[in-house]
């Protein structure tokens, strides 16, 4: 018999082979428990929610080199260790750290590496784009609206 969590789902191994499509489509979703008798209590889990969770420690790792230095600011300190950083401007850089370690908080309290990664990529990418020229043109804005066929 399952056990479901607001957050996880478990499962006896015994299930694994009888019901292997229904722990296989609960772990598609997110990680689930499979205890066994005997042993450790495994856990399964897609790859891409270990990669998130790897680059969310690696995020970690970072994050605690950056709090142990006392040299610069903190937004120097990042960029330090993420070089792209560079490639915004100081205030950029300075809101690119907040948000980046807002995010990692969040992610460590609710156990979802993906706010964490997604804004750390998100940054990266803005960074990418600043850095290739894009944005540097002059926009202009329409004064009146200008209607358009449905596609």
């Amino acid at each position: 018999m399952s056990t479901q969590t607001p957050s996880r789902i478990s499962f006896q191994s015994s299930e694994l082979s009888r019901s292997s499509a229904e722990v296989f489509a609960a772990a598609a979703d997110h990680p689930v428990r499979v205890t066994r008798r005997d042993a450790e209590t495994l856990v399964l889990m897609t790859e891409s929610a270990d990669r998130a969770r790897t680059s969310l420690l690696e995020l970690a790792a970072q994050l605690v080199a950056v709090s142990t230095d006392t040299s610069g600011t903190f937004a120097d300190r990042m960029s330090d260790r993420f070089p792209w950083m560079l490639a915004l401007t100081p205030d950029d850089q300075a809101l690119c750290a907040k948000a980046v370690l807002a995010a990692a908080r969040a992610s460590f309290a609710t156990n979802q590496p993906h706010l964490a990664v997604a804004e750390l990529n998100a940054w990266r990418e803005t960074a990418t784009a600043v850095a290739a020229g894009l944005g540097r043109e002059p926009v202009e804005w329409l004064d009146e609206p200008v209607a358009v066929e449905r596609p």
